[in-house]
C-alpha cells in the first residue's frame, strides 16, 4: 500500500506508541485522524503533525475506545470524511499488575474495556465501511509480548493480550477474501509511560517505580511505528518488535516446553517479581 493521501486512524494516540505511529504515518504522508482520551495530548500532537504538513492532519477527538456510543460517533465522523479509513491503528491500550487474587472486578472491566472492547470497536466500526468500500485496507490491533508467552503477575493484562492476537488471526482469515490485512503488533519493552498511567495492586504495586524503571529502559516507540509501517506493506499475520519479543515468539513456537521457564525470565524482566 502506497501511503500518500491514505486515511489512517490510530487510537491512543496521545502518547508513546500511539503518537510515534500517527507522526509516522502523516511522514509518509498520510491524512491522519487520531483519538485518545487525554484532549491536551491530542492538542500537542496535532500541533506536531501540522508541522509535517497541514493537509496531513484530518483531526483529532478525545474519545473513550471502551465506550460504544464514543467509538460510534468518532467512527461516523471518520466516515463523513471518506467512505472508508485505509488503515486502521487499534492501539489504545492500559495495563493492570497484580497477582490475580490482589486484582479487582473493577480493575478488569477498566483493562478489558479498554485493551480488548477497544479494538472490537475499532474493528466493529470501521471494517464494514472497509468491506464495502471494496479497495481493501489495514487492520493493525496491538497486543504484546505478553499475548505470545504469558508470566505471573499481569494475568489480566496477558488475557486481553492473548485475546487481541486470536481476535486478529480470525480476523485475518475473514478478512483476506476482501483485501484487507489484518496484523498483531507485539512488541516487547517499550519505553513508555504505561506503567505509570496504569493500576498496580499487592506487592507490584509497591515495586511500581522499579517496574516503571525497566520500561523506560525499553526501545523507543518509535520502533514500533516503524515496524507498523512495514507490516501494511509486507501484510504479515504477527510482527514482533524488539529482540525480546522475536526470540519469545521463535522459542514459543519451536521449542513450547519451555515456555514455563520463559514466563518467570519474562516476568523478572518486566520487574513484576523479584
Amino acid at each position: 500500500m502506497k501511503l500518500d493521501g491514505k486515511l489512517v486512524v490510530v487510537t491512543g494516540a496521545g502518547s508513546g506508541i500511539g503518537r510515534a505511529t500517527a507522526l509516522a504515518f502523516a511522514n509518509e504522508g498520510a491524512r491522519v485522524v487520531a483519538c485518545d482520551v487525554d484532549q491536551g495530548r491530542l492538542d500537542a500532537l496535532a500541533t506536531e503533525i501540522a508541522r509535517v504538513g497541514p493537509e496531513r492532519l484530518a483531526f483529532v477527538r478525545e474519545v473513550d475506545v471502551a465506550d460504544r456510543a464514543q467509538m460510534a460517533a468518532f467512527a461516523e465522523e471518520v466516515h463523513a470524511l471518506a467512505p472508508a479509513a485505509d488503515v486502521v491503528v487499534n492501539n489504545a491500550g492500559v495495563a493492570c499488575g497484580g497477582s490475580f487474587l490482589d486484582t479487582s472486578l473493577d480493575d478488569w472491566d477498566w483493562l478489558l474495556g479498554v485493551n480488548l472492547r477497544g479494538v472490537i470497536h475499532g474493528c466493529h466500526f470501521f471494517l464494514p465501511k472497509m468491506v464495502a468500500r471494496g479497495a481493501g485496507g489495514h487492520v493493525l490491533n496491538v497486543s504484546s509480548i505478553l499475548g505470545l508467552c504469558a508470566a505471573p503477575s499481569v494475568a489480566a493484562y496477558c488475557a486481553s493480550k492473548f485475546a487481541v492476537l486470536g481476535l486478529s488471526k480470525s480476523l485475518r482469515v475473514e478478512m483476506a477474501p476482501h483485501g484487507i490485512g489484518v496484523t498483531a503488533i507485539c512488541p516487547g519493552l517499550i519505553n513508555t509511560a504505561i506503567v505509570e498511567d496504569g493500576r498496580m495492586s499487592g506487592a507490584v504495586g509497591a515495586r511500581k517505580a522499579k517496574v516503571a524503571a525497566v520500561f523506560r529502559k525499553g526501545a523507543d516507540p518509535s520502533t514500533v511505528a516503524n515496524a507498523m509501517l512495514d507490516a501494511v506493506r509486507t501484510n504479515p499475520e504477527v510482527r514482533t518488535v524488539g529482540r525480546d519479543a522475536w526470540a519469545l515468539h521463535a522459542l514459543t513456537r519451536v521449542a513450547p516446553r519451555v515456555t514455563s521457564r520463559l514466563s518467570s525470565m519474562v516476568s523478572r524482566r518486566f520487574g513484576a517479581t523479584r
